[in-house]
């Protein structure tokens, strides 16, 4: 039998409907870093990223047969879904408050550097987006995932995601280009 580092994500999942632990231990260890990511740069913070994505994978360890082989998934395309699907969920017990409240210390941080405002700029740009928006994005650009991969992770037709990128690229280039107009106003 091959070590569990050379078998594919989809031969560890059949080890763990049989609830292999070390096959379980190594699919976590392979992809918890790229799923944080995600999670992360969906919810914008730390702790409730590492729960979506803790929480996740024990639900897998508890229900491994949401996992169907049959269906020609692949292991990883079916957990973005199950991650966005969390990151989701999540937001929606947020209030509604808590969503649009964005850090805006600027004035108060002059001496950053300029790469530094620059960059919270960026996530403060990201953290506006709609979030299905924010999710095209994070999938496409930061996931390298196909249009088509992402498409069938959001549960979408492939232009409805072309569509969603296509917006979310205007609304970070609006919001970019306001914060840019507004720093030249106040130099």
């Amino acid at each position: 039998m091959n070590s569990l580092k050379q078998q594919t994500d989809e031969q560890l999942m059949v080890l763990i409907q049989v609830h292999n632990h070390a096959a379980f231990s190594e699919l976590v260890m392979r992809h918890s870093d790229r799923f944080y990511a995600l999670s992360y740069r969906t919810l914008f913070h730390q702790s409730d990223a590492e729960d979506i994505v803790q929480e996740s994978f024990l639900k897998l360890w508890d229900k491994p047969a949401m996992w169907q082989p049959r269906r020609g998934a692949q292991f990883k395309t079916w957990f973005y879904r199950i991650i966005v699907n969390a990151c989701y969920d999540f937001n929606k017990k947020k209030s509604s408050q808590e969503l649009s409240l964005v850090d805006h210390d600027y004035e108060e941080s002059a001496a950053e550097d300029v790469v530094d405002q620059q960059l919270s700029d960026v996530e403060a740009a990201l953290k506006n987006l709609p979030e299905r928006q924010r999710t095209a994005l994070n999938l496409c650009f930061y996931e390298a995932l196909s249009n088509k991969e992402a498409a069938g992770i959001m549960g979408i037709r492939l232009k409805a995601l072309q569509s969603l990128i296509m917006r979310a690229k205007a609304s970070l280039k609006t919001h970019l280009n306001i914060s840019e107009e507004s720093d030249h106003e106040d130099r």
